[in-house]
């Protein structure tokens, strides 16, 4: 059974289009025109956008905890649209010349290396069917909401014409240690459904 299956199989009401999924989706097409905006030096339009999608995905996760519009499909496309959010302009930071601080290149090969572990060892949990409940942690939603806010972060300091090295490379610092010490325990969580499988 693969994942297409399983969505048509959901009941109707786990796939209705609610106002969270539509700010999630808002986001997740945007995403295209902030990398457009960066690429074509537009940071102005960049910023605000970010700025916005950062609003969306506070903004979603409080209509849809507070009156009742979780639903399968936007559980699934809100971390997709915060990756792809976040991998791309990394990714565009990393690659293109600007005058914000660049991103190192190998900083963002592990971000993406740390996604497609997880995504691999989900898929892998799933053929295996080792009762896998996909769940962010409170971690994991820590390492993304900073994420972010160190994205708006470099755009604000562009904005303030204010370029301070040893915060960012404190800043940098933080972050990393956020995105390895989320992976270590998504591969331990991992571990523990093989085992309990396994057993």
């Amino acid at each position: 059974m693969n994942i297409f299956k399983i969505f048509k199989s959901l009941p109707v009401h786990e796939k209705r289009l609610t106002i969270p999924t539509l700010l999630t989706l808002m986001r997740l097409l945007s995403t295209p025109i902030i990398v457009y905006a960066m690429i074509n030096f537009h940071w102005g339009i960049a910023f605000w956008l970010i700025i916005a999608s950062a609003f969306t995905d506070i903004l979603d996760g409080y209509i849809a905890r507070n009156y009742n519009q979780q639903t399968f499909l936007g559980a699934c496309l809100d971390p997709i649209a915060d990756k792809f959010l976040v991998l791309s302009v990394y990714f565009t930071l990393a690659f293109v010349q600007s005058p914000l601080f660049s991103i190192p290149v190998w900083f963002v090969l592990l971000v993406l290396l740390k996604e497609l572990l997880l995504i691999g060892g989900v898929i892998f949990l799933y053929f295996k069917r080792a009762g896998l409940h996909i769940k962010p942690t409170m971690l994991g939603k820590l390492t993304m909401l900073v994420q972010i806010l160190f994205i708006v972060w470099l755009f604000a300091c562009y904005f303030m014409h204010w370029l301070p090295v040893k915060t960012y490379y404190t800043a940098l610092g933080a972050v990393l240690c956020l995105v390895l010490s989320s992976l270590y325990q998504y591969v331990t969580i991992g571990f523990r459904y093989l085992r309990a499988y396994l057993n």
